[in-house]
């Protein structure tokens, strides 16, 4: 890779390689156990942990750093497993809000015991507690550096 060193490349590529792998286990994991993707999880608990269980479709695009039309369609299979509702938003008759059901809420804390469990297997137990505190930081610092500098997380937006 131009303009990097040696170690620079090597920080990378490991950091790549670690990130790609611990989604694809953790995912898959979850889809063996619950039939609900990573990204299923993640909108789940986003409801889940909303004031009222509901959410706009764009600001969940935004929360979960994907395209709007990506967002539409997870949210329509998960509409057709039971566990979202799609409505219009009473704010604004051209939004369009998700809630998460009852069976929704069932779903998506059985799955949170299978992704903590994944995360402390695949990820914390394989670091001692300064390094997952500097882990922690050293993301924070580059999420913080790039929701300040860089592109808007927002995808479909030009």
């Amino acid at each position: 890779m131009p303009g990097l060193d040696i170690a620079e490349q090597r920080s990378w590529q490991n950091f790549l390689d670690a990130a790609l792998r611990l989604y694809a286990t953790l995912n898959r994991s979850l889809v063996d156990a619950h039939q609900l993707t990573l990204n299923d999880v993640r909108l789940l608990d986003i409801l889940d942990k909303s004031v009222n269980g509901s959410s706009r479709m764009g600001d969940l695009a935004d929360e979960l750093m994907s395209l709007p039309s990506r967002v539409t369609r997870q949210i329509r299979r998960l509409e057709l497993q039971g566990l979202v509702t799609r409505s219009a938003s009473p704010d604004d008759g051209r939004g369009v809000l998700a809630s998460i059901t009852d069976q929704g809420r069932s779903a998506v804390r059985a799955a949170m015991v299978t992704y903590s469990e994944g995360v402390r297997s695949h990820f914390l137990s394989r670091l001692t507690r300064s390094q997952i505190a500097a882990m922690g930081e050293n993301c924070r610092r580059i999420s913080v550096g790039l929701r300040t500098s860089g592109p808007p997380a927002r995808l479909g937006r030009v």
